[in-house]
């Protein structure tokens, strides 16, 4: 039995190799050159005495030894992240989160989620910039911000997680005709002047799918991409409207609004994601996750 010298560089390039499926691109990764790649996978592998990748020109394949030794890779490579993350605790916390988000989120979600979080990290100070899905995407890949919440996106450099949902009804005044009536039709709700607000996401396709089938198009009369003003139109009488559930609790409780049951659109949200930059700020998101559980149950 030689003594086991492990290097935890050796285990990282193998579990990166893997990961991003060359030895290249896992170079790239970790800011290496393809020759100490190689090197450390070699090395790493006189240190286990077997051969954990076949060559086939430019391809490789993981052989049976590799695959049975990744799981034990990935939770030495995790072990030693969160020990090292424990270690720098106090400076690990970074100062300040910057978080990027939709309109939407900023007006209704933020406000729920951020006294929270800030029970959680009571030293960590926030800035907020809003935008559309895409800007922020963008500025997430850049570094500008930390973390955003988004419409529904999946990136291949970015973790996304499912964080709420929210459903979408359609709403109405509180002295209108619907008001009260156990079933309304798809054409009844077509002829009444609507306020539609949408706000780009696919879940808006769902909605306007519903009158696809209807001999008239529905009576559209302002559209507009802001949640607010939709919802105060309605308060004012200039229509009916589909809207998120978030950003009319208030109303609804006050009775300014009051929802109308449409069998055909039960079921569509909106799907609010989190995300992130891969394997950063795991702390926070862990812990936004776990709040957008208890938000999802109110």
């Amino acid at each position: 039995m030689g003594v086991l010298l492990v290097n935890i560089e050796n285990i990282e390039a193998f579990v990166y190799v893997i990961h991003c499926g060359s030895f290249n691109k896992a170079a790239e990764a970790l800011y290496l050159s393809q020759p100490s790649v190689t090197a450390r996978i070699q090395s790493l592998e006189r240190e286990l005495d077997c051969k954990l990748f076949d060559r086939h020109g430019k391809q490789i394949q993981i052989t049976e030894e590799g695959k049975r030794f990744l799981p034990y890779a990935q939770q030495l490579l995790l072990t030693y992240q969160k020990g090292k993350l424990h270690v720098n605790q106090k400076k690990a916390m970074p100062e300040e989160l910057r978080i990027g988000c939709t309109v939407s989120v900023s007006n209704y979600i933020i406000p729920e989620l951020l006294p929270r979080l800030k029970s959680k990290f009571p030293n960590t100070h926030y800035k907020f910039v809003t935008g559309t899905t895409d800007d922020i995407v963008g500025k997430v890949l850049n570094k500008e911000v930390d973390i955003g919440f988004v419409r529904k996106v999946n990136h291949p450099y970015l973790q996304s997680i499912a964080f709420y949902e929210d459903p979408i009804s359609l709403y109405a005044y509180e002295d209108h005709p619907f008001v009260g009536v156990e079933r309304l039709t798809v054409e009844e709700i077509a002829e009444q002047p609507l306020v539609f607000f949408e706000c780009g996401a696919l879940d808006w396709l769902r909605i306007h799918r519903v009158f696809e089938n209807i001999e008239r198009p529905p009576n559209i009369q302002i559209q507009t991409d802001n949640s607010e003003m939709a919802k105060k139109l309605v308060i004012r009488k200039a229509g009916i409207s589909f809207l998120p559930g978030l950003s009319v609790r208030q109303e609804i409780a006050d009775g300014r609004l009051i929802p109308l049951r449409v069998p055909e659109t039960s079921g569509i949200s909106l799907q609010t994601n989190v995300i992130a930059n891969l394997g950063e700020h795991t702390q926070f998101l862990n812990e936004i996750i776990e709040i957008g559980k208890q938000l999802n149950h109110h």
